[in-house]
């Protein structure tokens, strides 16, 4: 139960302060069953006790993986994102721990820890990643799991000159709309990503928020530095092949005995 949270913005959730956080679970996109619930399905096959979850969010997957019996834990920076989660119908059944994925330490051994829907990306510096995978590993017993779930970056999509990649346009049915696009640093891995609202009587907000994108070989170097080496790697969470065509990847990490 996260309380005392503020209906104004507050600076240190960062960028996911109570403006997003409200419409953070509207239905649709990533809150839909049909995205849920596979990610669901691996994550509950691959814990075998407790579990714990980096960048909780608003529980969109903590949640329904503990209605299943999965003790879930959770860390997640904003607490106008967890306020959300004694919300949901069963989400007094994950605890939550507000502080920052790099450091945040909580009591116990688990099983799995991961981390979905790109937010490694949301740490910006390559030590900062590293620490993510030093922690993770530091939270997990011999043999335990790290997952991450993450986009590839599209470069391909960029020409000679060009740095900006558009990802979605959503005319509004009544005017206005949502123009989403990617705007990329080849040479500091650095990116953001750019949302366009604008509403039918004219009136507009952007949304600009940091990201640093790796390489899955990247990747995997940090889980080697943190003691873990690749156990797999999928395209998806049906555990789908990973190609050259993919865009996304779920990879998982195995911690070693002597780690």
């Amino acid at each position: 139960m996260i309380s005392e949270v503020s209906a104004s913005d507050n600076p240190e959730d960062g960028w996911f302060p109570e403006s997003v956080a409200i419409g953070y679970d509207d239905p649709g996109g990533a809150n839909s069953p049909q995205v849920v619930m596979p990610a669901v399905d691996l994550l509950e096959s691959l814990g075998d006790g407790p579990v714990l979850e980096f960048a909780v969010g608003t529980g969109r997957i903590a949640v329904p993986l503990a209605a299943r019996g999965v003790p879930v834990s959770g860390i997640e920076l904003s607490r106008a994102m967890a306020a959300r989660i004694a919300a949901r119908p069963g989400g007094d059944a994950v605890e939550v721990t507000i502080g920052d994925m790099t450091s945040t330490r909580v009591d116990g051994e688990f099983s799995l820890v991961y981390l979905v829907y790109n937010t490694i990306g949301n740490v910006t510096t390559q030590d900062g990643q590293v620490e993510v995978f030093r922690n993770a590993a530091a939270h997990l017993g011999p043999g335990g799991l790290f997952l991450v779930e993450v986009g590839l970056p599209d470069l391909r999509r960029l020409p000679p000159g060009q740095d900006v990649v558009p990802f979605a346009m959503a005319p509004g049915a009544e005017g206005g709309g949502y123009v989403g696009f990617d705007q990329y640093d080849v040479v500091t891995q650095q990116f953001t990503s750019n949302h366009v609202t604008v509403s039918p009587d004219g009136a507009g907000k952007f949304r600009r928020i940091p990201f640093r994108y790796a390489w899955p070989a990247e990747l995997d170097l940090m889980a080697r530095i943190a003691g873990m080496r690749l156990k797999d790697r999928f395209a998806d969470w049906d555990r789908s092949e990973f190609t050259g065509e993919s865009t996304k990847h779920v990879s998982i990490w195995e911690k070693g005995v002597s780690a």
